[in-house]
């Protein structure tokens, strides 16, 4: 679980339902069944209407993505990436066959059968960020979707209120009864603009984030097996890695203070979820 999402989320829904109770509302009267099938069954329908049958499918994946936690495995390819380049440098290419099934991330599976394979480098890069290609352009439809959820959802709550306001000003019968009704109209106006920038607006740049982040893994992977079939040094190729990683964190430096022992004593260089 994403703690930060949910935190966040829940905080600012508390914050905003504190502050209502502090100016002396109670708390009931945010709670209007009709604004929320309004707001909510026609922020949906609009962007049903703008998406493909096959994109809304996959909203509940993208909301999983955006409240679980996700390692994008960007220290343990760089490890395993130093180890794999070491070995060919002294065995060859055709040795890292052996160890091929140790690597569990399709995406450096891919690469390093390319390579070993003596598929032309201009070839193998090609075809690896080809994949880098397709899986950004499937993170910014989910990114799409709840930005334009995040869009339609103040305009459905200001629908709403007309809706309410229209309604109350053809029943003026009870004048009592006007201003709770005048109230509760504005209920939808504030479920709209509450739920764009508490919900679908924060999902989206959370999804932005964790696109950032597993595309730069990918980038790393990408320099790595092109250097390994290069037959670049391996101390080169660690320092072309930690471009990417940006800082070395006191995990990775004993990682690589181990150095070779820690690679022969490693049966499973699995790199989690790099890329699905």
């Amino acid at each position: 679980m994403d703690l930060t999402t949910l935190i966040g989320i829940i905080a600012g829904l508390g914050a905003l339902v504190i502050g209502f109770v502090l100016e002396g509302g109670h708390p009931g009267s945010l709670f209007q069944g009709t604004a929320a099938i309004i707001v909510f069954g026609g922020t949906f329908g609009a962007v049903a209407a703008s998406f493909s049958a096959a994109d809304l499918k996959r909203i509940p994946q993208w909301f999983r993505i955006a409240f679980s936690r996700k390692a994008f495995g960007t220290e343990e390819a760089y490890v395993t990436l130093i180890q794999f380049a070491e070995k060919a440098r002294r065995e060859g290419l055709l040795s890292l066959e052996r160890e091929l099934d140790s690597v569990s991330d399709k995406f450096t599976h891919k690469g390093l059968q390319l390579v070993i394979d003596g598929t032309d480098p201009e070839i193998t890069q090609s075809i690896l960020e080809s994949n880098i290609s397709v899986l950004e352009k499937r993170h910014k439809t989910g990114i799409h979707v709840f930005e334009a959820a995040g869009g339609f959802s103040p305009t459905m709550g200001i629908i709403g209120t007309v809706m309410g306001l229209v309604h109350v000003l053809g029943n003026l019968d009870d004048p009592a009864a006007l201003s709770g009704a005048i109230a509760a109209a504005f209920i939808a106006t504030l479920y709209g603009v509450s739920a764009a920038n508490l919900l679908w607006l924060p999902i989206a740049t959370k999804l932005k984030q964790k696109d950032k982040f597993e595309v730069n893994a990918m980038e790393m992977i990408l320099d790595g097996i092109l250097s390994i079939q290069a037959g670049e040094n391996p101390s080169i190729l660690r320092e072309k890695l930690k471009t990417h990683l940006g800082h070395m964190s006191p995990d990775l430096r004993l990682k690589e203070g181990r150095g070779s022992s820690t690679s022969s004593r490693s049966k499973n260089r699995s790199i989690p979820n790099a890329a699905k």
